[in-house]
Formats: C-alpha cells, structure tokens, sequence
C-alpha cells in the first residue's frame, strides 16, 4: 500500500529531462504534463561574444595547466641540484678534514 502511495504521488508530478549540446550551449528541455502532453522548450547556443568567453576560458585552463606542470618540473630540477651539490661539498669537507 505504501509503494502504491509513493508511485502515485511520483507519477503526478510533470517530468522534466533537459539536454544540453556540450559543443554549442543550446540546452532542451521537455516537459510531460500530467495529462500526457508534452512541452519542449529550446533555448539556443552562445552568443558570439558568449563563446569568446567560454574559449578564453578554456584557454586558461590549459595555460594554468601547463604553467603550473612547468613549474612543478622545475622545482624538481632545482631540487636535485641542490642535493647533488650538498652531497659534493659534504664529499669535499670530508677531504679537507682526511
């Protein structure tokens, strides 16, 4: 009775999906009413300067990426270089002190 209550108060509500196009921005969105019709609603891309936008954006995101790879690679380098010339002059004391 209870999953009788339950699927009747689910089914008396309208169901919305909504689909949007990844490429353009446009998005879909269908509605079915209780009484079984539909209504579908279309609204359209980016504007121009809307996708400008959007492509800096993007833009941004590869160039933060690959700045900040950049980055961590040469703190890498730089940290190898300072073990390896610790280990040099720790090498060198020794000597003086043989």
């Amino acid at each position: 009775m209870l999953l009788a209550a339950v699927a009747f108060s689910t089914a008396a509500f309208a169901q919305t999906t909504t689909v949007q196009n990844e490429a353009t921005g446009a998005k879909t969105t269908t509605t079915v009413r209780d009484n079984g019709t539909m209504k579908v609603e279309s609204r359209t891309g980016r504007t121009k300067a809307g996708e400008k936008i959007h492509n800096t954006k993007e833009d941004a995101e590869v160039t933060g990426k690959k700045a900040g790879h950049a980055v961590k690679r040469g703190a890498q380098k730089t940290g190898k270089a300072v073990k390896k010339g610790a280990k040099a002059v720790k090498n060198k004391a020794e000597d003086v002190v043989d």
